[in-house]
């Protein structure tokens, strides 16, 4: 974009200052004197102006200095790598993870045996996921198993 770029703040700013030198010098033929001449509108926009280039500048000159300390410290970083990976030659070196992005593991779940209860019902637990999210257990309860093949008695 153009409005970023530093060139054209500098050109704004030579432009706004030609045109105050400019103001400055037919106020002055006129005969008006330097306290009024503060007070005229377009010297205090041109100055307004000018002014705010400069903020601009500052801005586009703060980025800079930050885009190239970044740079300084990228380099140092490969290089520090480059030295580290050179002197392990071949070595396999287990990198010990960070405070705090330490994965903790989860312990591992046991069904418990199943229970029977009043009326020959059994109960017991079962765990059930869904589409990814932490198990939950259920409790189902079941019948005793019948045989299929059982004739019922007539009365």
């Amino acid at each position: 974009m153009g409005s970023k770029q530093k060139q054209t703040h500098i050109g704004r700013k030579v432009h706004f200052e030609r045109k105050l030198e400019d103001r400055l010098s037919f106020l002055l033929k006129k005969g008006i004197e330097s306290p009024m001449v503060n007070r005229d509108t377009l010297v205090k926009k041109l100055q307004a102006h000018i002014r705010a280039v400069n903020a601009r500048l500052e801005a586009i000159a703060a980025i800079e200095r930050k885009t190239e300390e970044l740079a300084k410290i990228k380099a140092e970083k490969e290089s520090a790598f480059a030295k580290a990976e050179k002197s392990v030659k071949g070595k396999k070196v287990k990198e010990v993870p960070e405070e705090g992005k330490v994965k903790k593991k989860k312990p591992e779940k046991t069904v418990p045996p199943a229970k029977e209860q009043e009326g020959g019902k059994v109960e017991r637990a079962k765990e059930v996921s869904e589409e990814g999210k932490e198990k939950k257990k259920k409790k189902i309860k079941e019948e005793p198993a019948q045989p299929s093949a059982q004739v019922k008695e007539d009365k």
